[in-house]
Parts: C-alpha cells; structure tokens; sequence
C-alpha cells in the first residue's frame, strides 16, 4: 500500500515543482532588476563585456566624413602637431579617411553628451608626448561644447583643461617611463675608456613624481610608456641603470627586461593604489612611420596614402628587425604584464599602422626643425588620426559605465 501511494503522489510533486521553478526563474529577474536603489547613484558601472571590436577594421576614403571638430585656432594646440597652421599637404585628405570596425560601427563623438555623462568627474593621461599628442585632440574636441574651457595646471599636470559647464577636468602628466628615474653623471673621470658619461637611474618600485599623488583625483585614468625606451634615448654612454629597495639590480638588467620590470611595479601600483571604481586603460604603442632610416638617419614618412594591409607586416614585425619594429615587441610586454587586471587595454596600434600618411613629418612650424630634428613620424597632426583614438576611447567609456 504505502508504495502504491508513493507512486501516485510522487508524479505531482515533480509536477508542481516544475511549475514552482519556472515561476521562480522568471519573476526574479524582473524583480531584481526594478530595485533601482540596490545600484548605486552617480557611480560609474562596469558593464559585462564590450559589445564588439573596435580595434580591427580598415580605413575607407569617405568624402562624406564630417568636418573635424576643431582647426588651427584651438588653443590647446602643440605647435609642432598643428598640421593646419604649419600648412601639411593633403591635410584635407588625412581627415576625410574614416575608420570601419570590422563587426560593428564606431560612433563619432558627440562632444555634448560625453561631458554630460562625466560631469564632475576628471580624466587623465599619464606617459609620455604620444598620451600629449592624445589628449591635446582630446581637449579641442571636447571644447566645442564648452567654449569657456580654460587651461590647467595643477596637481603636477603637465597641461590640461578645465570645462566649467560641466565641472570636468581633463589633464596630461608627463611621466615617460612611468617611474621615477633621474640623471647621474659619472663620478670618476680618471678614464674615459669605456667612453661612459654618467647614467639614468631608474628606480623600478617608485613612481615618478608628476603621478605619484593623483590617485583619488581622477575617475579616468589613460596610462602609457614605451616610446622612451629605446637605445636612441639611452645610448651606451648614458644608459638605463634599474635600481630596486635604493640598490643597483643584480646582474644589471637590459632595457627590454628593465622595461617589463618597471612595467610590472607599475600595473602592481595602479591596482593597489588606484581606486576600484576607478575606469582604467593602457594604450597600447602608436607606431613610428620612418622609411630610408630612422629619425636620426634622415627617416621620412612624406606619403599621400595610408599603407595597405598586407605592408603593414613588412613595416612593423620584429622579425624584420625595421627601424619600427618596437611597437609589437613592446605591446607584447604591456599585455603580459595587465593580464588578470582590471586595466583594459586600448589597443590603438593596429589602426595606427595603416596611417603613414598623418605625421607632421617636414612640417613642424619651425625653421630649421628638420635640419636638427629630424623629420617627425612618430607623432599625428592635429586635427588627424588622434580624432579616431578620441571616438573609440569615448565609445568605450561609453560602454564600460552609465550614470546612475
């Protein structure tokens, strides 16, 4: 009898159950998601995941591309990336061509609704003139929705702007190998063999000082380095020398282990010291365009066009050992090193490649710029490629937080 019983009553609780469970699963959610006051208010959200690629594309020569925000009159321009002003040929061109995401679409700033998604709140850039050349586009952008944007310089900022309509600072920290390092000449001049001036000393565990205190001011941090690091900067006779705890490393490391040191010390600051809430990036290398020798060796990048894709290989692997090779060796680094962080990488490079075309190259506003300097491809005229780098850094701020 009893399992008689059993069997009869046993199909219905399994029934109801069923029931029970699919009721449950599907008023949860809609309950959930009405208590508004379980999310917080005028905080920064990160949401799940990016809703696509931005980084992989092509460039399309859109005759329709809508003018650039800004001319040769913002005053927040560097002289030398004023390509307008300077009168760059083509400039026309450089900015009719349009970035295409592979998967998706890359909206165009809308410069208004940006500062109204962080009013009051503050933005800011750390590295070194690649993260200037950045903001630089970034703030005469942004100033077409607040004309009474004024400059500032505090808080160790090497420039930067104030938007009073909308209480938001935006501002550059010029730190170019992120910690702090510092010129020693040589002690001893009983011989001059080894043909040795003095050294940099590099402290691996310390944060230069231009960014040592901003923690807690910013609720957008852009960080970079890389373009510093090189043999050019620090030949033989003046190298890097990495210290760590007020010591000498030993055995002394090269410039590309010293770089992943510094890079690791760093990324282990940020994530201890900056807050969680705070939106954090890492820009990834922006790519030299040097042809016929580097930028001391009468390099040039004087092209109409940007290069094909099937170029950008023979430019930029290091296998090729060219005179711009050290984006991709050092990008690998950085990525290795935020791995498992909350630091998102920008990953501008690639886009980056394409556009020989968009460097100052011979014309830098100054008379005998080129004949001392060299000719400048490394950094972007302005208006220019950094316009591109502004949409997709808004589009993912965009998307990694809403207002409450």
């Amino acid at each position: 009898m009893p399992t008689k019983l059993y069997s009869s009553i046993f199909p219905s609780i399994f029934f109801l159950s069923l029931i029970f469970l699919f009721l449950y699963s599907t008023f949860l959610p809609l309950y959930t998601n009405n208590d508004s006051s379980s999310l917080p208010t005028n905080k920064f959200l990160p949401s799940s995941s990016p809703p696509c690629n931005l980084f992989k594309g092509h460039w399309v020569l859109n005759s329709t591309k809508g003018k650039p925000f800004y001319d040769d009159t913002c005053p927040f321009h560097r002289n030398a990336w004023n390509c307008l002003k300077n009168k760059r040929d083509n400039m026309g061109i450089i900015n009719s061509w349009k970035w295409v995401p592979k998967d998706c679409k890359l909206e165009r700033v809308d410069p208004w609704r940006f500062l109204g998604l962080v009013r009051n709140r503050n933005i800011g850039f750390v590295g070194d003139s690649l993260n200037e050349n950045f903001l630089v586009s970034f703030l005469c952008i942004l100033r077409v929705a607040d004309a009474g944007a004024k400059k500032w310089k505090k808080k160790g900022a090497w420039r930067g702007a104030y938007f009073p309509k909308y209480n938001v600072t935006v501002a550059y920290h010029r730190a170019v190998l992120l910690a702090k390092y510092k010129w020693n000449p040589k002690q001893s001049v009983v011989s001059d063999e080894d043909e040795l001036k003095g050294i940099y000393r590099v402290d691996v565990d310390i944060l230069a000082d231009e960014w040592s205190s901003i923690a807690d001011f910013y609720h957008v941090l852009v960080f970079n380095t890389g373009h510093w690091w090189g043999y050019d900067k620090f030949p033989k006779e003046t190298p890097l020398v990495f210290y760590r705890h007020g010591r000498p490393i030993s055995p002394p490391l090269g410039l590309l282990d010293g770089f992943k040191v510094v890079l690791e010390n760093m990324v282990h600051h940020i994530q201890k010291e900056v807050p969680k809430n705070t939106l954090k990036f890492w820009r990834l290398q922006s790519p030299r365009h040097f042809y016929g020798g580097d930028w001391n060796q009468n390099g040039s990048c004087l092209f109409d066009k940007p290069l094909e894709e099937e170029q950008l290989d023979l430019w930029f692997d290091p296998s090729n050992n060219g005179v711009n090779k050290e984006a991709r060796t050092l990008n690998h680094l950085i990525k290795e090193a935020v791995q498992g962080t909350d630091i998102q990488l920008l990953d501008l490079t690639h886009l980056s490649e394409f556009r020989a075309d968009a460097h100052p190259a011979i014309w830098l506003g100054k008379k005998d710029a080129v004949s001392i300097w060299g000719q400048d491809c490394m950094h972007w005229c302005l208006p220019g490629l950094p316009d591109t780098w502004v949409d997709i850094l808004v589009q993912l701020i965009h998307n990694s937080f809403e207002t409450g």
